[in-house]
């Protein structure tokens, strides 16, 4: 088998070699954008029933005279009731970014919200939290960097709580997880938070919150998840994670969802699946995988399982975390010989096809999927090939997304090297015609005509 234009055809290995490092240099590109955007991806948290209660009023921009009287009030107020409502007030204020700016230039605020946040009532802690919400989660950067002084006491906190980590006031727990990722995000948290984090107990806090059983509280859990995945996305210390169980812990999780969207359909577990999947999927990519120990790696079909039993929920229900999950998928069968055994064991590359139509993205992702598979050899391209793939391939290369059809060449040129057959078929079923409509396309041209050569040297 041999693969070239003109003179001597190069030798399989060699071709191989150059479709494997060009799909890994464009996926490292991909994943390095992907991380960034996902640390600035700043979510808004809202309790509509508390909204309601108040009546739908709409929130008044406060001058330092207003902040300065809730806030003494908060302090000083003789009833808990008009503590809590004083709060309540500044809170609804700090939604707009001109009470953010007076607040955070107002000499001892952050020190007395910070303050509040210690109270023994949890209302009054609840409501000084949502307060550091709405700062956190400011657009403005001077805001959130202001924030940072309260991020010592988050930790000392949230890494003081007893070795369950359950609180009495699982809401204030949740609003407190919720400040800390907006925290997370800022420009400065890998320098000035996250090495903190990481050298106190507060990881492994968060691990064991994660742990799926009677214990777990979705909306605490999410929070947390979400904190983890600023964590990991910083890159400070993933191996520190890794080795507290990390991977084992969120390849459970995921294993627990699968379960609960198998059981009922309105488990709400999609606000836990996008940050789960994001935390095991970046984890994955870290080359300390290969190092810390076995005990941390995933080799479990039940993981494929699972992953495809919440793929199929996605696409009934949330389809716009498909994506997540087939980033997932990706991690796991890229360098994993076993991975990409289940997937054929347990006749996963029909349902997996099922998904192309879905998007670009999703298409884009599929395809990388199967090529992964294809990578690995002549045997695995003899599973995959006969079946349905031929006719999805001759389908994606009529897409008019330049990229999905780039990486349909990039599998066809697998498994034409691995499988003689699939050319074959290929050219029976008038491949060559579907090719050049292509051939006049900048970014294809090379691949459309190797892949032709390769065909038709079969």
């Amino acid at each position: 088998m041999w693969s070239g234009r003109q003179g001597r055809l190069r030798p399989v290995g060699c071709v191989v070699e150059e479709l494997r490092c060009r799909r890994r240099e464009r996926e490292a590109a991909l994943r390095k954008a992907r991380r960034e955007q996902q640390l600035i991806s700043k979510r808004l948290l809202r309790d509509d029933a508390s909204e309601e209660a108040e009546g739908g009023c709409v929130a008044m921009i406060l001058g330092e005279t207003e902040i300065q009287h809730f806030l003494r009030l908060a302090q000083q107020g003789t009833e808990e009731k008009e503590r809590e409502r004083a709060l309540v007030s500044l809170r609804r204020g700090l939604q707009h970014p001109e009470t953010q700016q007076t607040f955070i230039w107002l000499e001892g605020s952050m020190r007395t919200l910070v303050g509040l946040l210690t109270s023994n009532q949890a209302l009054l802690q609840l409501e000084a939290a949502r307060c550091l919400h709405e700062l956190s989660h400011s657009e403005q950067s001077a805001v959130a960097e202001a924030c940072l002084p309260a991020t010592s006491y988050l930790l000392t906190y949230l890494s003081g709580h007893s070795s369950d980590f359950i609180s009495p006031h699982l809401t204030v727990l949740e609003a407190l997880g919720y400040a800390l990722s907006q925290l997370l995000q800022v420009k400065e948290a890998p320098e000035m938070i996250i090495p903190s984090v990481l050298g106190s107990t507060l990881p492994e806090h968060i691990l064991r919150l994660l742990q799926p059983g009677p214990k777990l509280n979705l909306g605490v859990a999410v929070e947390f998840a979400w904190c983890l995945h600023y964590i990991i996305c910083s890159q400070v210390d993933n191996t520190l994670l890794i080795s507290h169980g990390g991977v084992s812990t969120l390849g459970l999780l995921l294993l627990d969802m699968a379960g609960a969207v198998q059981r009922t359909e309105d488990t709400g577990l999609e606000l836990l699946a996008c940050p789960v999947l994001r935390c095991l999927s970046n984890l994955l990519t870290e080359a300390a995988m290969e190092v810390v120990g076995g005990q941390n790696q995933l080799e479990d079909e039940r993981v494929v399982a699972a992953l495809f039993i919440l793929l199929q929920f996605f696409l009934q229900k949330q389809p716009s975390l498909l994506p997540e999950g087939l980033w997932l998928l990706n991690n796991l069968t890229a360098n994993s010989p076993s991975f990409c055994t289940s997937l054929l064991s347990m006749d996963l590359i029909e349902p997996l096809l099922q998904l192309l139509p879905v998007s670009n993205v999703v298409s884009i992702l599929v395809l990388t999927v199967l090529c992964n598979v294809a990578e690995k050899g002549p045997a695995y391209c003899q599973r995959l090939w006969p079946g349905p793939l031929l006719s999805c391939l001759i389908g994606t290369l009529a897409f008019p997304d330049i990229e999905v059809v780039g990486q349909s060449l990039e599998l066809l040129q697998l498994l034409f090297l691995y499988q003689p057959e699939a050319a074959k078929d290929f050219l029976q079923q008038s491949g060559l015609q579907v090719l050049e409509r292509h051939q006049e396309e900048a970014q294809l041209q090379d691949r459309v005509h190797a892949l032709q050569q390769t065909a038709l040297h079969q």
